[in-house]
């Protein structure tokens, strides 16, 4: 499966964006998807989870209560809204997929088998 994310940008601190990650060449309905983020200098991190059916969704502690995450089986499409962004939200996010036990991994990198470009979240202080 081929991931296209996109919708960053540079926003002030309060700010929000809707990131979207568009799924291609492959069944969507199957993966979980998740969304990561790394900035720079900095290890990649688990932001938000979905899975295949939005039944079982995760956010990382940083930006619970700032994200909603959904998907959209029928558009293969997964969203990613964020709120009130902070200057250290700013970073290059990404979409995955993957097919394991959801409780298992889904906030680590290593299940996830098919990553998209990456999109750029820029918010100034």
């Amino acid at each position: 499966v081929q991931l296209q994310a996109s919708g960053g940008g540079l926003v002030q601190t309060g700010g929000s964006l809707r990131l979207s990650c568009a799924a291609s060449g492959g069944t969507f309905s199957i993966y979980i998807m998740g969304w990561f983020r790394q900035a720079p200098g900095k290890e990649r991190e688990f932001v938000s989870s979905i899975s295949w059916n939005g039944g079982r969704i995760n956010y990382a502690d940083s930006v619970k209560g700032r994200c909603t995450v959904s998907r959209d089986n029928a558009k293969n499409t997964v969203i990613l809204q964020m709120l009130d962004l902070k200057p250290e939200d700013t970073a290059v996010y990404y979409c995955a997929a993957g097919r394991f036990a959801y409780s298992s991994g889904y906030y680590l990198s290593a299940p996830y088998g098919y990553w998209g470009q990456g999109t750029e979240v820029t918010v100034s202080s």
